[in-house]
Order: C-alpha cells, then structure tokens, then sequence
C-alpha cells in the first residue's frame, strides 16, 4: 500500500470512527491502586516490615452507540502496579494497554469481537493480587485478534482466532504474563480458541475449553537485538470447568491439561529462576484449580487452590501447590483488600513446572517457595 493510499484509508477510518463518537454515550473512568506486601522469603522486607509499592493509575473506556449495534472497551495502566513487564511489553515501560476491543452484536446472533480481548477458556480465579497462580498462562489472558460469542438458550460458545497474546511482537499480556517465552526466546502467535459451556440449571454450568496455536522464535542476541522469524513452535491445551453459584455462594473447580514445543530456533538466552527458552524443549503439565467464595453485604470472602503435575521428560520436580484465601471490603470508592498467597513451586516462561529456584547457569538455588501477606486499597473516579 502506498503512503496515498494508506493515508486516504486513515482518513476514511478516522471520519468513520469521528463520526460515531459523536453519536456514542461513552463511560470515561480511571481508578488508582496501590500495594503493601510482607514476603516471609525476603530479608530486606522482613527488615522494613514490608514494602508499600506496586502503584498505578488505571483509565477506563467503556460505551456504545446508541440505536446501533456497535460498541467498546479499553483499559490502560500506568504506573509500576500496572502488572506489565517492560523488557517483554510493547511499550518498553511500565505502561501498557491491558485490552481495547471493538464489538458488533449481530440482531438475534452473535457478537463479534475485534481487538484485545478475554481469551474464552475456562475461569479466571477471583482474587487480586495472588492472581492466576498455578492456572499460569492459562488464567486472566488477553490476546489480540477476532472473536465470536453468543447464547443459545443453554448453551453458550465463543470461537476465537488470536494473532498474538499482544501487542506488535510483545510477549507481555499483562496480569497473567511471563508464561510464554519472552522478546528474546518465542511468542505465542496463531492461537485458535474454542470453549462452549451449558447451564445445567440457574445455578451450575459445565464447560470445555480448547486452544492450538503456533510459538514463533526469535533469533539474534542481546548487542544486536532480536527480531522475530520461524512459526516452528507450537502448543495445546484442554480444560474441562464447573461453576456453581447458590445465592451469594459460589464454587469453581477445572482440570487443564498442557503441551508446548518450543521452537529449535529461539535464540534459549537463560534467566534467572530457569525462565530462559529450552531450544526444543516438549513441556507437558497437568493443572488442577478450585474456587470456593461468599458474598454477604460489602464483604467477599473467597480462597483458591491450584496444582501443577509436570509430565516432562527429564524434568524431577515434584507436583507444586499454590494456595490463597482473602476477603476484600467495598467501602464506598472503591476496595479493600486483604490476602495471603503461599506456594511450593511455579510455572516458568516455557510452561514448565519447577519446584526450585535456579541462578543464570540454571543451578538450583533453593526450593521454589514462596509466602507473602498483601494488603490492597483502590478507589475509582
């Protein structure tokens, strides 16, 4: 496309989209967060009683047109609380665009979605700051590309086909990152999701969710820099899922089954913690989550539990637990927060499950454990 052309494209794109602006009934907001954390393993935290940090500010952009079928959503985070890792982001800072989607909701059918957008598979735990935990690139994802959603009585479904997890070729999604390779290693790409869930009744429904795609590598080094080339990874996952909510009982429970070839291409830089790329590595794991919560007045109180069994060969560390009960308290602007995460291992960048920690040469450094306290205040504006 020449630069006329494209420029006269541009025009007619933003003409469009002007004129539907002046049309639409926008919910502009922003929020800020802020985080104080006791980590047991962490002597410096243990002598300053913890840390007070992970600040953020968060601005909303939700709305629709009216007498049209259109609508839309964005979230942008600034601030080092942002959850976003600014070596593998798009941004290169502690910034980013957590998702911005456009969506068509066709008369008596689907909804198309078009942007970055939740990943349909499975459920996303309901905590805050302990996150996905061992669900670990399988939890809170949002991935860029076209989605289509829609209800039919009991049954529901969502098709997807993402390009990327983010952004050009950042491998950051932001929440639920530092599971897929990194700006030097691979990035998730080509990504088909399918999920269809069926509402037993008004309170259980059960699901199954699918995904394939592709994992492209990245060659070069860290002087003259990485640049994206062979589609010649790929990975696979299944979940089945229950849900049940009773009041303002609620209860989930999914069993996730993985497998990642990493690309013999990619460039396998070692990091800290063993989350450097395995040229060729096949990382198999199982993953097993539950949720059980309660809703009463202003109050929530909720606990999740995940498992991670690896089936790696070659790879000897145990099945790792994470724990993490806590309630949150909705005083008005906004929440509060009070949780506690512990855990005997993780999941790395390759999807591997690991039990111990590793210094740059992949030397085992101790066992993977780890515990903290957090305490959460955010408000809204």
């Amino acid at each position: 496309m020449t630069k006329s052309v494209a420029f006269k494209v541009s025009a007619l794109t933003a003409a469009a989209i002007l004129s539907t602006a002046a049309h639409a009934s926008p919910n502009l907001s922003g929020g800020v967060w802020f985080n104080y954390q006791y980590a047991q393993n962490d002597k410096a935290q243990q002598e300053s009683w913890g840390v007070i940090d992970s600040e953020a500010l968060i601005l909303y952009a939700d709305g629709d047109v009216p007498d049209t079928p259109w609508t839309y959503s964005a979230e942008t985070r600034i601030g080092p609380g942002s959850f976003t890792d600014a070596n593998n982001n798009s941004t290169g800072s502690q910034f980013g665009i957590h998702k911005a989607w456009v969506g068509y909701q066709f008369e008596d059918g689907p909804m198309i979605t078009i942007g970055k957008s939740q990943v349909p598979f499975a459920w996303k735990t309901y905590n805050f700051w302990p996150g996905d935990m061992l669900l670990a690139g399988y939890g809170d994802q949002m991935d860029v590309g076209v989605k289509v959603s829609q209800t039919l009585g009991a049954l529901h479904y969502d098709a997807a086909l993402y390009l990327a997890d983010d952004w050009s070729t950042s491998t950051d999604t932001m929440d639920d990152n530092r599971h897929w390779g990194s700006t030097s290693t691979y990035r998730k790409v080509q990504t088909f999701v399918g999920n269809l869930s069926y509402s037993i009744n008004d309170m259980a429904t059960v699901g199954v969710s699918a995904q394939s795609g592709g994992l492209q590598a990245f060659e070069g080094n860290e002087t003259d820099g990485y640049s994206a080339t062979e589609v010649s990874g790929d990975h696979n996952a299944a979940a089945l899922y229950y849900t049940l909510k009773v009041g303002g009982l609620w209860a989930k429970a999914s069993y996730i089954t993985t497998e990642r070839n990493v690309p013999e291409e990619s460039a396998g830089d070692v990091y800290a913690d063993g989350d450097g790329a395995l040229a060729g590595l096949n990382a198999k794991n199982d993953r097993y989550a539950a949720e059980v919560g309660l809703n009463t007045g202003n109050w929530s109180f909720y606990a999740d539990l995940t498992y991670a069994q690896p089936d790696t060969d070659g790879n000897d560390a145990d099945t790792v637990r994470a724990f993490a009960p806590g309630l949150s308290y909705d005083y008005g602007p906004g929440w509060i927060y009070l949780e506690y995460l512990t855990q005997d291992g993780y999941v790395d960048r390759n999807g591997q499950v690991q039990d111990q920690y590793f210094d740059e040469n992949l030397n085992p450094t101790g066992p993977g454990d780890f515990d903290a306290v957090y305490a959460t205040i955010d408000f809204y504006f």
